[in-house]
């Protein structure tokens, strides 16, 4: 089943058959992409069970060891990772409980799916994470927890220091979301005020065995800013959460009490997160099922199966959406006009996770906005196509995934009496593209690798 829900109409907006040729180019190679992180063929590619031993990329676990087995974790790839695992090891498992989203349609027997809000933590996510830190307190050396983490965890699974409360802790997470931080700024603070990230969990699970499977949403997969890293040493510090919130404007008008906390953290005052070389980690092992240079090296071998020449650009980018959006219509523009870097008929792909500093009021997403820039640079360049999508599919606080642009984008607006600076400066990307109809809906996709972004050009 095709994860883009309104493809045919996508492909119909362009102008004429070469750009409809594009459009549909751009939007399979994004679904090939989705396809390639599916967490649950994912999962059955990295595990396997061979008479009682669990094989796990290149560890290994003799099953008949353990007297108990636990599943904990959380994201937007959650439920179809515990899905997968209690299909291969349901012989073995004793309980679980994993945090997944609201709307979650996987079904379970022994892992319980426990749903609770993404992006701002919920009280449900609270409840569902306390409940883990009970297993894992209650585990001993003879206990194995597999710890599932994707994307989205930090939100799912919130635990707030007791000093600080859950509402004070999701107000900061809003500002710091709409502030341009990066994902490994905000998880800075979100660990620093957690009593499970940064280390914490696997601090109460110790003397047990830990196995992390983790589709990584994380440019470079550092292990430590996934889901805020509750199973791996953290190398940040209080003094490095206390820089973030200066630099985005939000420490001298933050809640007073994680102030204290982070400025007491500072002082030594309050245990520092779990460091590398603590014991608590000697029996930790992390094994990476995915990531986004696993989803856009999909999408480039497809472009490259339909004849097109093809370059994987990068899995690192970053930096404001609105200027990685002119940047890549830039390139896309040099292809069509100059063959550079490569040759028509061309496709491009490029993966990462740029940041959006809001200051308008409409609404849109770091992909919306990143494609609205990026048609103002295009203008009015022939059979060429860009299309980005988030992989979770919920690009901001939207129900799109993306959206994509051609030519013939600007020109179409002006019938309709659009001003796309206006839109970009609004931040209301996804108004523009609803009256246009160039909005990608997939509906939550069930896996999570960061975004990526296409240019086709014939």
């Amino acid at each position: 089943m095709d994860q883009i829900k309104n493809r045919n109409q996508l492909v119909e907006n362009g102008q004429t058959e070469s750009i409809r040729r594009a459009r549909a180019l751009a939007l399979q190679s994004l679904e090939c992409a989705l396809k390639s992180v599916d967490p649950k063929q994912l999962l059955r590619r990295s595990l396997s069970l061979r008479e009682s031993n669990l094989f796990a990329d290149g560890f290994s676990f003799d099953l008949k060891e353990f007297k108990t087995i636990y599943v904990v974790g959380g994201g937007k790839a959650s439920g179809v990772m515990a899905k997968a695992v209690e299909e291969i090891l349901s012989a073995y498992l004793t309980a679980g409980i994993v945090n997944v989203p609201y709307g979650n349609i996987q079904k379970t027997r022994i892992i319980e799916l426990h749903e609770a809000n993404h992006p701002v933590p919920d009280n449900a996510g609270m409840e569902g994470t306390h409940r883990m830190v009970k297993l894992a307190e209650q585990a001993d050396k003879d206990c194995l927890i597999i710890c599932l983490i994707s994307g989205g965890g930090s939100s799912l699974m919130p635990l707030p220091r007791i000093d600080v409360s859950l509402e004070e802790k999701r107000d900061l997470t809003a500002a710091l979301l709409k502030s341009g931080a990066a994902i490994n700024e905000i998880n800075i603070v979100r660990k620093h005020l957690s009593e499970f990230k940064g280390g914490w969990l696997a601090k109460r699970a110790y003397p047990a065995t830990v196995l992390n499977l983790i589709l990584s949403d994380v440019v470079g997969d550092s292990l430590d800013s996934i889901a805020s890293g509750p199973t791996v040493p953290d190398p940040s510090t209080f003094d490095d959460a206390r820089s973030v919130l200066k630099k985005y404007h939000l420490w001298t008008n933050g809640p007073s009490s994680i102030r204290k906390v982070l400025s007491d953290g500072a002082k030594g005052m309050i245990a520092e997160t779990p460091k590398a070389g603590d014991p608590a980690f000697e029996k930790v092992y992390n094994v990476v099922i995915g990531n986004n240079r696993t989803a856009i090296a999909a999408a480039v071998d497809y472009l490259q199966s339909e004849g097109l020449n093809t370059l994987l650009l990068t899995d690192t980018l970053e930096g404001e959406a609105k200027r990685a959006g002119a940047v890549i219509a830039l390139l896309a523009r040099q292809v069509v006009d100059s063959n550079n870097p490569i040759p028509k008929p061309a496709g491009i792909v490029a993966g990462g996770e740029t940041t959006v500093t809001v200051t308008g009021r409409g609404r849109g997403g770091r992909n919306q906005e990143l494609v609205l820039a990026a048609a103002l640079n295009l203008n009015s360049a022939q059979a060429c196509v860009i299309a980005s999508l988030n992989t979770d599919g919920v690009d901001g606080p939207t129900v799109a995934a993306g959206a994509v642009v051609d030519g013939f984008t600007l020109i179409r607006a002006a019938k309709l009496g659009l001003d796309p600076k206006e839109f970009l400066a609004d931040n209301d990307s996804n108004s523009f593209f609803s009256k246009l109809g160039d909005l990608v809906i997939t509906g939550q996709t069930g896996t999570n690798v960061n975004d990526i972004s296409v240019i086709v050009a014939l």
